[in-house]
């Protein structure tokens, strides 16, 4: 009868179970009241008709005139492969420096704020040119390099050192022997970070770069959906075939040719940076009144940054629960634990398509099927960052060793691999955690309340002083649910490696 019962909950590394249910069930309590509070109304009084538009568009792709898609395609190509090539060289420079604290500090800056709203910031400054958009890819991917390298060869020196000659300098030892065990890592991140690059490269599209983005909006502003159906199928098809045409002995020449591209169609126009600059300092400074400056602060504060804090806070949580919940039904769709093989290659593919959508597509095309409201951002959120988690989850599964005689079905899956697969889970919806606070504040730029609203509002108004003050405030609230979600992985003893969101294998 022993061996009927239940498997042990495990604790590995200190992970308690009952402890990090706890902090599930807290996690989904607030998630309620956060659905209370929220605006989660559908509308419109059709979506099933705007639905079923959709779908015929969706079962009719009609691509754009070919030298219009080619000329898109090129430009997303361009602008990620340019910026994910700066930001992994920048990124590898700052990562043998990472042990000090400025550098720490500087590279968490630049990744706590989105590329959209770095975006928004070039191209006041620079105008609408690739390098704008190149720059808005390149600085917070130098951040999040830096920080995953950094770890990478943190692991690395803590590993086995293979055997070098006695004396050996620090160039050789790193050469033959760090280099060895982190090149593979290396290259996988690194192609995985081109993988995000071309969805940053199409969203910027949203603020008026002219590449894949650009012409879906324009495409279901129009509701010709069969064009959007085109495009989306279009950048599908890019993502999926990455690992085909991106081979790393083609990656410098393909680098040479975005980068120059890039700088042949983009122009310098110093002579209108300084009143841009100046612009952005503080109304009350540049008119030389001191005495106003807190009560400007503080109108700033209160009318615009704790109430886009506020949503942004109510969609996150949200959208956190709901990404949990659907990896944890999802993963069994791609675990060697449950799902035979043609099931494992169904769901592989229905997760990478999944992911491979950008939540801002995902938010806009809710938001014209339900209207304006919370609803969209949660729903999209969810789902996107849900099929990382649910890939990643279901990766992990497949390297436990079940006993011979181990239960079937809902029993395998409640005793057998959930308990032992859990603490990992929560590790991946916590890296997941900041990155879907810095995606929700940027969903206002649809309209929706969060923080990315009035920071659209204010570059719309030209308001560089206001916009700047908002994206720092919103840099913050960045860092702040990062240093929780930290300490929180610290608490339950979980993984603590960065490299974990890249659900590609290695090299």
């Amino acid at each position: 009868m022993a061996a009927m019962r239940p498997p042990p909950m495990p604790s590995i590394e200190g992970f308690a179970l009952p402890r990090a249910a706890r902090s599930s069930l807290i996690f989904v309590a607030v998630a309620l009241v956060a659905a209370l509070l929220a605006d989660l109304d559908i509308t419109t009084r059709s979506p099933g008709f705007e639905l079923q538009r959709m779908l015929a568009g969706a079962l009719s792709p009609q691509l754009l005139p070919w030298a219009e898609l080619l000329e898109a395609l090129l430009q997303t190509l361009a602008y990620a492969i340019a910026a994910v090539t700066l930001a992994a060289g920048a990124g590898f420079a700052l990562s043998l420096l990472f042990q000090r604290r400025a550098v720490r500090l500087l590279c968490t800056a630049l990744r706590s704020v989105h590329e959209l709203f770095w975006g928004l910031l070039f191209i006041q400054l620079l105008g609408i040119q690739p390098l704008a958009g190149v720059l808005a890819i390149a600085l917070p991917y130098t951040g999040i390099f830096a920080k995953v390298y950094a770890e990478i060869l943190e692991e690395a020196d803590a590993a086995e050192r293979p055997a070098l000659p006695a004396g050996s300098d620090r160039l050789s030892r790193f050469a033959y022997g760090t280099w060895a065990r982190v090149r593979p890592h290396f290259a996988s991140y690194t192609l995985y970070r081109l993988e995000c690059g071309l969805r940053s490269s199409t969203v910027l599209g949203f603020i008026g770069l002219p590449t894949l983005g650009y012409h879906l909006v324009a495409a279901f502003m129009q509701g010709h959906y069969d064009q959007a159906a085109a495009l989306l199928l279009t950048l599908y098809a890019l993502i999926a075939t990455l690992r085909l045409w991106m081979r790393w002995q083609l990656w410098p020449l393909l680098a040479a040719l975005a980068l120059g591209w890039v700088l042949i169609h983009s122009e310098l126009q110093l002579r209108l940076l300084a009143p841009l600059l100046q612009d952005m300092v503080p109304a009350p400074l540049r008119a030389g009144d001191w005495g106003q400056l807190l009560p400007w602060l503080g109108r700033i504060v209160a009318e615009q940054a704790l109430p886009g804090a506020f949503n942004t806070l109510l969609v996150t949580q949200m959208a956190v629960v709901l990404a949990g919940a659907l990896a944890l039904g999802l993963f069994p769709l791609l675990s060697r634990q449950f799902a035979a093989r043609p099931l494992r290659w169904a769901g592989h593919w229905l997760l990478v398509l999944l992911r491979s959508t950008p939540e801002l597509i995902i938010t806009f095309v809710l938001l014209l099927l339900w209207g304006p409201s919370m609803l969209p951002a949660v729903i999209a959120m969810g789902v996107h960052n849900g099929a990382i988690v649910g890939h990643l989850s279901g990766r992990f599964s497949d390297a436990l060793v079940l006993r011979i005689d181990a239960s079937r079905g809902l029993n395998r899956y409640g005793f057998e691999v959930l308990p032992r697969i859990y603490g990992q889970f929560l590790a991946f919806l916590f890296y997941r955690w900041e990155v879907i606070m810095r995606e929700t504040a940027v969903l206002g730029v649809l309209g929706i309340h969060t923080l990315g609203f009035y920071i659209d509002s204010a570059f719309e108004r030209f308001s560089l002083d206001v916009a700047l003050l908002l994206i720092v405030f919103t840099a913050a609230l960045n860092i702040a649910i990062e240093a929780v979600a930290r300490q929180l992985r610290q608490r339950l003893h979980l993984q603590q490696h960065a490299d974990t969101e890249a659900p590609q294998p290695a090299l």
